[in-house]
């Protein structure tokens, strides 16, 4: 082991005798009381040293036989440290890759405020490698949500979708202006090539939209029609459902942008729950929802820009937060934002009793993102821990959370 102090956290003292490492109120934490000496030491515990020879430096500076040791336990476990060796057999050959990784530095950095094991974030951050995503709908949201996927070290994001680029399809880091006209699908799929840190796989072209969903960790839906985006086809995700593939909604509809439900098929609440609660509501739901969908003209949506760009972010966001192993505030809820208040808020989800998918029989209680659950996905890689800031109860004497 090299500890190393996650350097994504900045450093200040309070006092002579307590350090606090980060400046926001999510991921700040305090630590005393220190001396002198050890204050001096933590400069050490920078990854370039080892165990032994951390020991050597702490008997040279007349420190206590053992105190190293003991220091980076309690710091280990109040989630300050880092291992710049850890992660595992994936992690030591993204390490390899030293141009890839320098591409994911930053998101390295975040993910260490969200692990507390050492060597967990990059050993994270490199299972992403191995997760498969499809994308459906490749319009302003669908193609920059695939290439932010992408950029972000994901291993592989298809992308499925029918018909050829037209001029309002184009937005900056989505679909290009020079694509006017060719298919949709192909040229998203480039985007999101190009915007791998690495090179991933080519995949061979298929004609067909909603090809089999085995083997992909995620199945994000990002339809460009307004009326999929405000009222999804419940039998759109049948095959998601039976095959336990989990999803994710995003687009805009009307001004109003949406990220959300994610589904885990059988546990929480699916697109079938979300129309028998509207139903249930509003009575002539049904009716309204087969006149929207039988409209055959043509038309250019609301989605400008910036909102389109908004929402892509935001459920790329949930998406890689879920294969990273968490379960994100869009399990059972759809988060939406509307203009021009831009207020988001979250609309509940939940399973309903009357949809097939099950969930409602068979959660015993009514799932949320806050219970703290992680679950696996298709990298292979072990659940998560709750990240170190939520178990202030776990933290060793003399670590608390900063009032800032």
């Amino acid at each position: 082991m090299h500890p190393m102090i996650k350097p994504a956290l900045r450093r200040g003292w309070r006092d002579l005798c307590t350090v606090q490492f980060g400046m926001t109120p999510a991921h700040a934490l305090t630590l005393g009381p220190v001396d002198t000496a050890t204050g001096s030491f933590l400069d050490l515990l920078d990854g370039t040293r080892g165990l032994e020879l951390l020991r050597e430096e702490a008997r040279r500076m007349d420190l206590p036989d053992g105190h190293v040791d003991r220091l980076v336990r309690r710091l280990s476990r109040a989630g300050l440290l880092d291992d710049s060796r850890g992660g595992g057999p994936d992690a030591d050959a993204l390490r390899g890759k030293r141009e890839v990784l320098d591409r994911l530095r930053p998101d390295l950095a975040s993910l260490t405020l969200t692990t507390s094991g050492p060597g967990d974030a990059l050993g994270r951050l490199a299972a992403r490698g191995s997760t498969r995503v499809q994308v459906r709908g490749a319009g302003r949201v669908g193609a920059v949500l695939a290439a932010l996927l992408s950029g972000a070290g994901v291993g592989e994001v298809d992308v499925r979708d029918v018909g050829r680029v037209e001029p309002w399809d184009v937005a900056p880091g989505g679909l290009p202006a020079e694509a006017v006209g060719d298919r949709r699908d192909e040229t998203a799929r480039r985007v999101a090539r190009r915007a791998a840190p690495g090179r991933p796989p080519r995949r061979t072209a298929r004609s067909r939209l909603e090809e089999d969903s085995s083997g992909f960790s995620l199945v994000v839906l990002a339809p460009r029609d307004d009326v999929a985006v405000h009222a999804p086809d419940p039998s759109a995700a049948e095959p998601l459902l039976s095959s336990g593939t989990p999803h994710l909604y995003a687009g805009v509809v009307e001004g109003t942008g949406v990220v959300g439900p994610l589904v885990l098929p059988g546990e929480t609440g699916c697109a079938g729950c979300l129309q028998e609660d509207r139903t249930d509501r509003d009575p002539t739901w049904p009716r309204l929802v087969a006149q929207w969908r039988s409209g055959r003209q043509r038309r250019v949506g609301a989605c400008d820009l910036t909102l389109a760009t908004t929402v892509a972010s935001l459920a790329a966001a949930h998406a890689l937060a879920f294969l990273d192993g968490g379960v994100p505030s869009s399990a059972d809820a759809r988060w939406e934002v509307s203009v021009p208040g831009l207020h988001w808020r979250a609309r509940p989800v939940r399973a309903h009793p009357a949809c097939p998918c099950g969930a409602a029989e068979n959660s015993k209680g009514e799932h949320t993102s806050e219970d703290g659950r992680s679950h696996e996905t298709m990298a292979v890689h072990e659940p998560s821990e709750e990240s170190c800031r939520m178990t202030d109860a776990k933290r060793p004497a003399g670590t608390w959370r900063a009032h800032v």
